[in-house]
Order: C-alpha cells, then structure tokens, then sequence
C-alpha cells in the first residue's frame, strides 16, 4: 500500500512548523507579504456578506500589507488578521489554519509551498448524558432492575 507521504502527520508537523517559523521571521523583518489558501478552511468574524463570498474561488490569496499587516498575528496553528472587503470595505477578522495556507509570497516570490491538507476537526458529540449513559446495554440493563 502506497502512503501520500504530504499527508503524514510528520509532513503535517513539519509543514505547520515551516509556515508559523517563516511568518514569525516575516513579523520579525517587518515584510509584508501575501498568502494563498483554501478559501473552505477560512473563517470570517463577521460572516462575509453572501454577495462578498460569491466572487472567491476555491483558492483565494490575501496581501498583507497597511493595516492588515498590523494586525496580522499567529493564534494555536492559526494564522489571523483583520481586513475590509467589498465596495463598502466590510471590516471583518480572517482566520486561517496554518495548513490552509498552500503558498506564502513576498513580492513576485513564492517562498513556502505547502502540499500538506488541512486536518478536518473532529465532530464533537451533542448527545445528552442519558444517551450516552443508555448506549451501554449494561446500563439498560441496571435502569431496568431499578424500575422494578
């Protein structure tokens, strides 16, 4: 069986390391640079107009400079900055995960080429406690003693 060696959690590790390492370097040097990511794994505070989200493709770059380089910062493999879209300039806080991000440019230049996939979050179960309690059949079992 082939693995997709991208796909690893070494290469995830490595990549996500390489990404925060450059930016905080960039931070450091005070360079502004631009971003290229998947716009699916991007979250906006607040949600985007529906009429600003149509016009991005599934790959979407942001240019750091001016204000949105000032307040660009690294949170827990996040990458987050705040900037305004639209005619109307609709200010809104953009969140990245560190591994959405598929290149980082400075001027012309490509400097990081990610291949690695953003890791999909974990659903979290919503079940109550008596659900989860009456999943276990010696539970059940123990209810229905406990009637009788």
């Amino acid at each position: 069986m082939t693995i997709n060696l991208f796909q690893t959690p070494q290469y995830r590790s490595l990549m996500t390391e390489h990404i925060e390492k450059t930016i905080s370097y960039l931070f450091e040097k005070n360079q502004e640079f631009a971003i290229a990511c998947e716009i699916k794994s991007v979250t906006f505070d607040p949600e985007l107009p529906a009429s600003i989200k149509e016009t991005f493709n599934d790959t979407v770059m942001f240019i750091l400079s001016g204000y949105t380089f000032e307040t660009a910062k690294l949170e827990e493999d996040t990458f987050c900055f705040e900037a305004g879209f639209g005619e109307n300039n609709f200010g809104s806080t953009v969140s990245v995960p560190l591994l959405a991000i598929k290149q980082l440019f400075v001027g012309d230049h490509p400097i990081v080429l990610n291949l690695a996939e953003p890791t999909r979050k974990k659903e979290t179960s919503t079940k109550s406690s008596m659900e989860a309690l009456m999943n276990n059949p010696e539970n059940k079992k123990l209810l229905k003693k406990k009637k009788l």
